[in-house]
């Protein structure tokens, strides 16, 4: 291997070198999940060819086959390794203690292996996304089995965050709360080499990422921002806005890391008693972890998304991240929601991305 390349193993027992009495079971648990992942990566890129051949009599799509697999692969590389005590997974109702028969860690597992499963059957970016908390004492001393009480810990609680994107080329991003850097897997060696340090998210943006399909849902606040969005340099933000939506949230997640923008998975009110999309434990938590730990910012809508207090394990809510300026804009038009203009139409029928502006339409 060329000098000066740094794999994520020698990356992970340099950070652990910085906290004198540091066991290495940190960094061994990173490198396991790690590991995964890139067994994960192998499986993403087969596609349909991954359970080709069955004669199951109500075949399972694509998706829901690598959402099994995945999350199988997940539990196999890192359930045996002792750095555990529980794991906790989007596929999974409850909590997966550690068997009382291996030896359990101090730190607990949350995952989604497959986040944007659904873009598998259109061959578009999906990812895997991990955030790692520490076991409570009652757990370690073998008084109190593991359960879904204990993965019920606030954003802030975080020891580690990351995710992995399959793309073109499979990178792996990572938080331990000094910063964030970027690894790509170079597949000559099978590692993760260094190759986005420090990344960092510019404070204002011309780019956000939004689903306009559902609009007619968005609370007045989210309609307010995207319409001065719209408007472009006609209207009172003075400049052109560009829209996207991938439906992978470590794409968008990605895109921001490396260029800017805005994510937003706002409040809606389809369901009054499911406010929000976004899984909290193991999607905006970690996220938002990565997002603040690169200069950008995590909110709700009303509350920083680290600060809110988990009720349940798979709870879910609104989500809106990345430049900082832009999401303190979104927070202030939360906590003023009658303010600003009034909507008697689809943002998207009048002056829009998808129409010229009336002074530009021929007669």
């Amino acid at each position: 291997m060329p000098d000066g390349l740094k794999t994520l193993t020698r990356y992970t027992i340099e950070e652990e070198h910085r906290h004198p009495g540091s066991s290495g079971e940190f960094s061994a648990l990173v490198n396991v999940v790690a590991t995964a992942t890139k067994i994960i990566a192998n499986q993403v890129t087969r596609g349909a060819i991954i359970g080709s051949g069955r004669d199951d009599d109500e075949p399972l799509s694509v998706s829901r086959r690598l959402d099994a697999l995945t999350d199988e692969i997940m539990v196999a590389q890192t359930q045996w390794t002792g750095h555990l005590s529980g794991l906790l997974s989007e596929q999974r109702a409850t909590a997966l203690p550690v068997p009382a028969t291996q030896r359990r860690g101090k730190y607990l597992l949350a995952y989604d292996a497959l986040d944007g499963s659904s873009n598998i059957d259109v061959n578009l970016p999906v990812g895997s996304i991990f955030s790692i908390l520490r076991a409570p004492q009652e757990v370690l001393a073998g008084t109190a089995e593991p359960g879904d009480a204990d993965f019920l810990q606030p954003g802030v609680a975080q020891v580690c965050a990351g995710f992995t994107l399959y793309g073109p080329a499979t990178m792996l991003v990572i938080t331990t709360g000094s910063g964030v850097d970027g690894f790509t897997l170079d597949r000559e060696i099978g590692a993760f080499v260094l190759t986005h340090p420090h990344m960092r998210i510019p404070d204002d943006t011309s780019g956000f990422a939004i689903n306009a399909a559902n609009e007619r849902f968005w609370e007045r606040p989210v309609r307010r921002y995207v319409q001065e969005c719209l408007e472009g340099v006609d209207g009172p933000r003075g400049r052109d806005f560009n829209m996207r939506w991938v439906a992978s949230l470590v794409a968008d997640t990605f895109h921001i890391l490396t260029r800017g923008g805005m994510y937003l998975y706002p409040r809606d009110t389809r369901n009054p008693a499911r406010p929000g999309r976004v899984s909290l434990l193991y999607g905006a938590n970690p996220i938002a972890f990565i997002v603040e730990q690169a200069g950008g910012a995590a909110t709700t809508g009303h509350d920083r998304v680290m600060l809110v207090s988990p009720a349940e394990v798979h709870q879910r809510v609104p989500f809106i991240f990345g430049s900082r300026n832009e999401v303190l804009r979104i927070e202030r038009y939360h906590s003023e929601p009658d303010a600003g203009p009034s909507f008697d139409s689809s943002l998207f029928g009048s002056r829009s991305l998808f129409r010229p502006a009336k002074h530009d339409q021929r007669k």
